[in-house]
């Protein structure tokens, strides 16, 4: 079993048009497209894809719009009542690939739903080999909530807790390595330089890379899985560095793929395969999804033929 939080779920929206953004013009659109998601539904919506057991923990009002587009993907869930409606981010693609976002705040929680949220939480990880935490954190919860999660989940489980993944950015990522301890994390490049407070251009070397991650890893952060779009990944933990190259693919949608590593590395880990073989699926997983448009979950189906070259580095 694979567990998901997804706090701030969003109703996804993706415009697809005929040639690239005009800012101020009269545009149309090819086609368009609604998707359940926020972060750690699209991991969870990709693990059920490929037929492995999952649960997705979330907040959700009864009459929000959002809860019939998630039946519809038959992903199990496990909903916590609130009131107000999940947000809706809408993106823009352009043939080229080029996406466009614009991610709007959700509903702000009340103590009593983020303790809620959090009971609901640790009852799903019983058992559970991955608890993933992904995505940003709503109003009315603390910076440290992912913090407070983790350290009720260990402490509902002890020895027999669920491996941690968190997948945020900004002070809540900052918060999860300086206070955590989680067994993953997965920034991509941008992310990592802004936890660590420097910059990497977008032309650093894969060894620049590494470095900023042995800033965390293992101190911090038991392991981080580094997404590096065309680049490929990066896996670093206490005992090493392994690097994947990414196959060459047709973007459709940028938006979800990291999501879908992250799906791709857990779903390989959790059958116990050796981390090459962990970094080759994630890297896998977000080729296929960035390859699709919208925010859709691949399937086994999707992901690119062909290996994943990945080498140690030192």
């Amino acid at each position: 079993m694979i567990v998901t939080l997804t706090v701030n779920p969003s109703l996804d929206r993706t415009i697809t048009l005929e040639r690239a953004l005009q800012p101020g013009e009269v545009q149309s659109a090819l086609s368009s497209r609604e998707d359940a998601a926020g972060k750690g539904i699209n991991v969870a919506r990709s693990i059920a894809a490929a037929g492995a057991a999952t649960r997705a923990v979330l907040p959700l009002a009864i009459d929000d719009p959002y809860r019939a587009i998630l039946r519809a993907s038959a992903l199990p869930v496990c909903e916590v009542p609130i009131v107000g409606h999940s947000r809706a981010n809408i993106t823009i693609a352009d043939p080229a690939g080029i996406t466009t976002k614009l991610n709007l705040p959700g509903p702000a929680l009340s103590p009593s739903d983020a303790r809620a949220i959090i009971a609901a939480v640790v009852e799903a990880s019983a058992g559970a080999s991955w608890l993933v935490l992904a995505g940003s954190l709503p109003p009315g919860v603390g910076d440290d909530f992912y913090v407070v999660v983790i350290n009720a989940v260990r402490a509902a489980h002890g020895e027999s807790s669920p491996l941690i993944a968190v997948d945020t950015s900004g002070v809540a990522l900052r918060t999860v390595v300086e206070h955590g301890a989680p067994d993953l994390i997965k920034p991509n490049d941008e992310e990592l330089a802004e936890l660590v407070g420097i910059e990497l251009a977008d032309d650093d070397s894969i060894d620049a890379v590494i470095a900023v991650a042995r800033q965390l890893v293992p101190a911090r952060a038991a392991s981080a899985l580094v997404t590096l779009g065309s680049r490929g990944a990066v896996l670093v933990t206490g005992e090493s560095a392994l690097v994947g190259e990414a196959p060459r693919i047709r973007v459709a949608s940028t938006v979800g793929a990291g999501d879908s590593s992250l799906a791709g590395y857990v779903l390989a880990h959790a059958q116990g395969l050796a981390p090459d073989d962990c970094v080759r699926s994630a890297i896998r997983y977000g080729a296929a999804a960035a390859s699709l448009p919208g925010t859709q979950a691949p399937t086994p189906a999707d992901l690119p033929a062909g290996d994943v070259f990945v080498t140690t580095h030192s």
